[in-house]
């Protein structure tokens, strides 16, 4: 319900809504935000903000609100920008989201909550992620939190992995008075959101401010533990006497094609290569001299068409490439990246060459990479995944002069806790088995949720996960129903 469900804050009517256009995100110019690693979306200004805000219909049945995988309350946290409360906005997405400044960068919205935006039947959807951005950087800038209080339960909850789906489960947890306690295998916290995504596209800056706020409310965080090598599960349960077990891990084993070549000097996993750039701060040179990754001059390709796959690319441009290439075997109709990177980096100049595949990685005869026999292909029949199937055309073999490969093709499930915790069931895969309505495993007070249990998807959907684990960990922990 909107914070003024008997008279709308908005004086325009709906026709008059609809005539706004959509405001557009400022952004950095592309032959400038191309040589460096700052943000590329600036923000909305106030006016800006209210103005986009005033577009919003005000659905009677907000169904932006129910594809939300962690169900912000859209309506009501508009309403309140168009008022000039945008504090009050923030703390109303804090409601059901503790990582707002994060998915108001990297949520695929147009896949969720503006997908199912009702505007977007005759103009463009409401644009509800930069709207969530604001805010949150609006509070963040004001340095003005509300902290929750509430009387301590007396449980303990141990949360594994610091990346979206573990932050939420104890973002949730910690506002229900439980102790939390989270686990990162790393020496920096945040999970992919750190090591995965470029500073471009989400500020380490705003992940610390996010990850301070979190220990304001009291959350503890713990680094540099591999739990299952570390410590594991049972002696977390048993010897340290927590309560419930969260396991948020994440999928980061790399996957790789299998061709020839793939083992040559120049040939990296996208985990590796975005870890080298973001964790081992390669983006910060000359100040860190990461000199793996010194691509001055070098023509460089990613393989793959999911957002890893664009950040590794774009990341390479800023290094210096002198060409960029995304390699992708399908066409732009199936490419899983979100539309806005795949249009920022055309606008970059990357080379987007479609309906291509490797073969082979070629070499200098002393191991090192100097390029792909790739070969293009046409779209067959629909395939398990419902995409058409990419066939080779025959004799369309050619070779493309590379000095650096990025696989980014997908990950697999890191096998170290299940293989280290008896009685955690698995699937064929190796992830772990958790039911979907409570993210309950066949462990008895251990949950789980996020990539380690779907396989590779978004933040959002990782968080949502971690909702529903709270929701249910909470329930355990006060019921004793398991």
């Amino acid at each position: 319900m909107s914070p003024t469900a008997s008279k709308s804050l908005n004086p325009l009517s709906p026709k008059e809504r609809i005539k706004i256009p959509r405001q557009p995100m400022p952004e950095q110019p592309p032959d400038v935000r191309n040589k460096n690693f700052n943000e590329v979306n600036l923000g909305y200004s106030e006016e800006l903000a209210r103005q986009e805000a005033r577009r919003c219909l005000e659905c009677a049945k907000p169904t932006c609100t129910e594809n939300c995988p962690v169900g912000v309350d859209v309506t009501a946290f508009v309403e309140l920008i168009v008022a000039g409360d945008f504090l009050g906005a923030a703390a109303k997405i804090r409601e059901a989201n503790v990582l707002p400044a994060i998915t108001g960068r990297v949520c695929p919205q147009e896949d969720h909550c503006e997908g199912k935006c009702l505007l977007a039947k005759k103009v463009k959807p409401l644009g509800i992620g930069y709207l969530e951005r604001f805010v949150a950087d609006y509070e963040q800038r004001r340095g003005t939190h509300v902290l929750p209080k509430v009387p301590p339960t007396g449980k303990k909850v141990a949360v594994v992995g610091s990346g979206p789906s573990g932050l939420t489960v104890a973002g949730d947890l910690i506002q229900k008075g439980h102790k939390v306690r989270v686990f990162e295998a790393l020496h920096e916290l945040g999970g992919v959101l750190v090591y995965g995504i470029p500073e471009f596209r989400l500020p380490k800056q705003i992940i610390r401010e996010q990850l301070d706020y979190m220990r304001e409310m009291g959350v503890e965080f713990e680094t540099d533990v591999v739990v299952g090598r570390t410590v594991t599960i049972d002696e977390l349960m048993n010897e340290e006497a927590y309560d419930a077990v969260y396991i948020g891990t994440g999928a980061g084993l790399p996957q790789f094609m299998g061709i020839p070549g793939e083992h040559l000097n120049g040939v990296y996993s996208a985990n590796e290569f975005l870890t080298r750039i973001n964790l081992m701060k390669a983006y910060r040179f000359p100040e860190y001299d990461e000199p793996m990754l010194d691509l001055h001059g070098k023509d460089v390709a990613v393989i793959g068409g999911g957002n890893t796959a664009l950040d590794a690319i774009r990341s390479a441009l800023r290094l210096g490439a002198k060409k960029a290439y995304v390699i992708y075997r399908r066409s732009d109709a199936e490419m899983p990246a979100r539309a806005e990177e795949v249009h920022h980096a055309k606008e970059e100049g990357i080379d987007f060459q479609m309906l291509t595949a490797p073969v082979e990685f070629l070499s200098n005869g002393k191991g090192w990479l100097t390029g792909a026999r790739c070969v293009r292909m046409e779209l067959g029949e629909p395939d398990a995944s419902g995409r058409r199937r990419p066939v080779p055309i025959k004799g369309s073999e050619f070779d493309l002069p590379l000095s650096v490969a990025v696989m980014a093709i997908g990950t697999m499930a890191n096998p170290i806790v299940q293989s280290t915790t008896p009685g955690l069931g698995t699937d064929k895969r190796g992830y772990i088995m958790a039911d979907s309505e409570k993210q309950r495993t066949t462990r008895k007070g251990v949950f789980a949720g996020g990539d380690i249990v779907t396989g590779a998807a978004t933040v959002i959907l990782a968080m949502g996960a971690g909702r529903r684990a709270a929701a249910s960990i909470h329930e355990y922990l006060t019921t004793g129903v398991w």
